[in-house]
């Protein structure tokens, strides 16, 4: 058993390692040693080209300073929601809390489209109140920093919701009450007991708010005005054919990623003071005595679930909307299920939305079995690869598995692109840059690292002595992961694979960068639409999107409770 074990070890290592290689080492050396030539000789004039330029050093300090103050702004608005719906119950309390995690099924573009058919000045909010005070202009205009920030923090603040909500459920009631029974006050009890654990976390809630607004394109193309961003100058360099600049500033988005993984990496360790927390019981909700209190808590519910709403309705409303009928009015004028008979009787409709579900599910499954590769070699029962690879192997492989997660979308498009758009030594021959296969090879690459975590996540679950007692009793390896661990974490293996599926779907930045017309998917549709000015067409895409979404997230969920 121990041979067999170890050979399955090296072939799995193997498919692992040549996965890495093609897909995560190559492309992005590739851009970096592009980023240090030209004319055929090594140089570092490309950086010395694009850091003396104002608008390159501006979209620089525009992107990190819109990222800081978007984690800044999402933990204002996650948290205390967290608190609120974890530690009090009031009226309504179980429906709010789904609500406010509701922007989690939107897709980058989609949401950006909701908010401009709500909030822009041409929208719902600023007709309204233009033509109920009798304005000559639109009471606001939806755009630079107040726009950016709003956005990002209506879409984003869920990571602190959600993470923050989960930390609150794994700390020990018991704590708190100690220190409160040795005469600690409230204030000390949360810095000194509650904060350290929420710590992991908050800085996670914080790491995925940082990199998500770091590779922010839709929101800052379609009314950042004069805010310039890395992700939007990479993209117009590439749209003017000047592939060095945007090589070169691909590299310095990667590199403040990178960074910023690393930060995180480092206050690791505090993850297992919480691991600790979870020995002993969580603090039950406190219900709400005083009237005043719990009218003012149900509030503030109420108002947040009418904000989160409020996008998605416009939204569904304006799918409705006759083409060419909502102009200056408040609400479209007439309406129409036109734009749905479209999607559905058209064939262009039809083949965007084939194009998608082919890619993402071709990328979902693609990174589901590879997981399974990937896992089986980090796992901690796996003893014989550490003792073959050595455990700065199975540390070197979890920080690549890594490294496209979190890169963002720009990056990884750019680098896949670079590598594989000539004839390359790993390759030969053929060219990936213009074929089918681009999409879901970037799709892969950019959420296999979700599904790998999902998997991880069940695969800590399972004893690894149940596969030591089948291989005892004569199972053979390909017996013991079918009958053993197959049958014990396919619920969060599933899951995993449905939200990378999802987030493929609704996929916009790297989609722009690299597909041909053989695969265009929803994305590239919702976007022609809208620069066709076909409204209601757009907004029946983003409908039909989050439909797909909402019902995938829900089998997740249920997938998940069932792991648990």
């Amino acid at each position: 058993m121990k041979t067999d074990f170890s050979f399955r070890s090296v072939i799995l290592f193997l498919v692992t390692a040549l996965v890495l290689l093609y897909g995560v080492i190559y492309p992005n050396l590739s851009v970096v040693v592009s980023s240090f030539q030209r004319d055929g000789s090594w140089t570092i004039a490309n950086y010395s080209e694009i850091l003396s330029q104002r608008v390159v050093i501006e979209s620089i300090v525009s992107s990190l300073g819109l990222a800081i103050g978007t984690v800044a702004l999402c933990a204002l608005v996650g948290v205390p929601l967290a608190f609120l719906f974890e530690r009090f119950t009031f009226p309504g309390r179980r429906l709010f809390a789904a609500l406010a995690a509701l922007p989690l099924v939107l897709p980058p573009l989609v949401g950006t489209v909701a908010f401009i058919f709500l909030c822009g000045e041409s929208g719902i909010l600023a007709h309204g109140i233009q033509n109920l005070l009798r304005l000559q202009n639109p009471p606001w205009r939806l755009r630079g920093w107040p726009a950016l920030l709003l956005f990002h923090t209506y879409t984003m603040y869920p990571f602190f919701y959600v993470l923050t909500g989960a930390g609150l459920r794994r700390i020990d009631a018991s704590l708190a009450e100690a220190a409160r029974s040795l005469g600690a006050s409230s204030f000390t009890v949360a810095r000194r007991v509650l904060l350290p654990q929420l710590t992991p976390s908050l800085l996670a809630a914080a790491l995925l708010t940082f990199m998500t607004s770091m590779a922010s394109f839709s929101a800052p193309l379609l009314f950042g005005g004069g805010v310039r961003m890395l992700t939007l100058e990479i993209f117009s360099a590439r749209q003017r054919g000047d592939f060095a600049m945007a090589i070169t500033e691909t590299v310095v988005l990667a590199v403040i990623s990178l960074a910023a993984l690393i930060v995180f990496q480092r206050y690791e360790g505090t993850r297992k003071f919480a691991a600790a927390a979870m020995k002993g019981a969580p603090r039950r909700r406190a219900s709400i005595g005083s009237g005043a209190a719990r009218v003012l808590a149900t509030v503030v519910a109420v108002f947040f679930a009418i904000v989160l709403v409020l996008p998605v309705a416009t939204l569904f409303l304006v799918s409705f909307a006759q083409e060419g009928s909502w102009t200056t009015q408040t609400l479209p004028g007439a309406y129409t299920f036109a734009n749905y008979k479209r999607l559905f009787g058209d064939q262009h409709a039809s083949e965007v939305f084939f194009n998608s579900f082919t890619m993402a599910a071709i990328a979902a499954l693609g990174a589901l079995v590879w997981s399974f590769c990937v896992v089986t070699l980090l796992r901690r029962g796996a003893r014989t690869s550490a003792r073959v690879f050595g455990e700065g192997w199975r540390r070197l492989l979890s920080l690549l598995v890594l490294v496209p997660w979190a890169l963002p979308g720009t990056v990884v498009a750019v680098s896949v692109a670079e590598a594989y758009g000539q004839p390359s030594a790993l390759l030969g021959s053929f060219v990936l840059v213009g074929t089918f296969w681009i999409l879901p090879v970037v799709y892969f690459l950019r959420f296999m690292p979700l599904v790998v975590r999902a998997l991880q996540a069940s695969m800590e679950q399972v004893d690894p002595s149940l596969e030591e007692a089948a291989g005892s009793l004569g199972a053979r390896a390909w017996q013991r992961f079918l009958r053993v661990t197959l049958p014990l974490v396919w619920p969060g293996a599933v899951a995993g694979g449905l939200l990378a599926f999802v987030i493929a779907l609704g996929e916009y930045v790297a989609s722009v960068l690299v597909f041909v017309p053989a695969n265009r998917p929803i994305s590239i549709a919702i976007a022609s639409e809208l620069r066709d000015f076909n409204l209601g067409s757009a907004a029946a895409y983003g409908v039909v999107l989050i439909v797909i979404i909402s019902i995938s997230m829900m089998v997740a969920g249920r997938l998940e409770r069932l792991r648990g």
